[in-house]
């Protein structure tokens, strides 16, 4: 008979009324906890930890949901109680939440403001380990074309062509485009480098009648609209 000390804990250990999949059930998904709900996907605990227990330890030791999802899968299976199948699970939920929140962002139609321009790429971009620079192309009516990726690596007039940042916007005859990049720091103060890339492709956007609306700097849950401050934009 294997002791109690010894087995892992399982969510079924709980009471009932503690069980983070009865609790989504009975009173949703919104009032979970994010470990109750991490927990959900990990069903099992550890040694001297119940599945809840386990799942708080992890956003601990990631530093949260963000650092979760910057993490490699080899980063997370070292944590104990942690292998390869339930971090490719987690990965696969926030990346259905991505997904979701992109989806939700085309039904919105046009896009009015650099927040609503920021949720269709924030929580994609601020995991990045490097800088990538996309373009968020619109119509006329400003609703979105799509999004098209335009280079990855340090942002600086030397390395990035003015004319690459135009190239989809020509082919997709879009109207107007956003740049946006991340800051892997997690700091999206713009840097010198940024704001000359900005003033540079706006003065290219104003000769081939596309306007650059905005360039927006996305970091750890937060974003700056270098539009909103006057950056490259004078």
């Amino acid at each position: 008979m294997v002791r109690e000390s010894q087995r892992n804990y399982r969510i079924t250990d709980l009471a009932s009324d503690e069980r983070p999949r009865e609790r989504l059930i009975k009173v949703g998904a919104a009032a979970l906890s994010k470990a109750e709900l991490l927990a959900i996907l990990l069903r099992v605990g550890v040694k001297g930890k119940n599945s809840v227990q386990l799942a708080q330890h992890i956003l601990d030791e990631l530093k949260g949901l963000s650092g979760i999802q910057r993490a490699s899968i080899s980063d997370m299976c070292k944590i104990k109680g942690l292998g390869e199948a339930k971090a490719a699970q987690i990965k696969a939920a926030i990346e259905l939440g991505i997904r979701l929140t992109g989806e939700e962002s085309e039904a919105r139609g046009p896009l009015n403001s650099p927040a609503e321009a920021a949720a269709l790429v924030q929580l994609e971009m601020q995991a990045l380990q490097q800088e990538h620079l996309n373009v968020i192309l619109l119509d006329t009516r400003n609703r979105l074309i799509k999004v098209e990726p335009v280079y990855r690596g340090s942002l600086n007039l030397s390395l990035v062509r003015i004319g690459e940042l135009f190239h989809a916007a020509i082919q997709s005859n879009a109207a107007s485009l956003i740049m946006v990049h991340n800051h892997p720091s997690g700091d999206p103060t713009p840097s010198p480098e940024d704001v000359a890339l900005t003033r540079s492709a706006v003065q290219a956007g104003k000769l081939l009648d596309i306007e650059v609306l905005d360039h927006l700097v996305i970091g750890y849950g937060k974003f700056v609209s270098m539009k909103e401050r006057g950056l490259g934009f004078a």
